[in-house]
């Protein structure tokens, strides 16, 4: 396994990433880290009793926007507008959220308060997006990640939901904002059945790094 000195901004080649994806240990959570690692589709992705773990997961699941499931239920919520969305207008909260969802095979949060400080810091410098879900007037869902603006890839990090389809709503409305601005896809990193059910899909490592690096973005 690969350590990563504090001092020295450098990731390993993904190629050299164990079987499950982890590519390396250590470094920290600085923006200029963060901002390579997700420009070379490399994420961060540990508990809150573990050191750092940077991931570069093969196959990479994705989900392209023309791709997104919508179910009855969650058309029913779209039409009869039983949410109000909104950008970027509570950007910690949604994290703060995230961080208490409960998690199949993981003991405590990857969202620790040393996650939130770097998010928040990208956030402010543009990067980091959040999408929010209100009813009546009460934060109910949401969901947040890494914009790549001029790669037109949306990194998506974690979603939280306190009202049924309410993060779902916030995904619709995500993509639909994404769709208009002509971006590639969603990264949604790793697979799960609940991602699967909203079309996301698994591509080749190498697949996903070619639409990340396309010089025509």
């Amino acid at each position: 396994m690969i350590y990563l000195p504090s001092n020295t901004l450098w990731f390993p080649n993904v190629n050299q990433s164990r079987s499950d994806g982890l590519l390396a240990i250590g470094g920290d959570l600085s923006p200029r880290r963060l901002i390579l690692a997700y420009k070379s589709g490399i994420f961060p992705w540990y508990d809150d009793n573990q050191p750092i773990l940077w991931w570069s997961p093969d196959p990479r699941m994705v989900l392209f926007p023309k791709a997104m499931k919508v179910s009855k239920s969650l058309k029913k919520a779209i039409k009869n507008e039983e949410f109000q969305v909104t950008f970027n207008q509570a950007f910690t909260e949604v994290m703060r959220n995230c961080s208490k969802v409960k998690r199949k095979d993981q003991a405590g949060t990857w969202i620790t308060q040393d996650m939130i400080d770097a998010y928040l810091e990208l956030h402010r410098m543009g990067y980091a997006f959040s999408v929010e879900v209100w009813k009546d007037e009460k934060l109910v869902g949401g969901l947040y990640g890494i914009d790549l603006k001029k790669n037109k890839i949306f990194c998506g990090e974690s979603m939280f939901s306190l009202e049924s389809n309410a993060s779902k709503v916030g995904l619709y409305h995500l993509v639909q904002y994404l769709e208009e601005e002509n971006y590639k896809l969603i990264d949604c990193q790793m697979y799960t059945p609940h991602l699967e059910s909203l079309g996301a899909t698994e591509i080749p490592r190498e697949e996903f790094l070619a639409i990340l690096n396309d010089p025509k973005s």
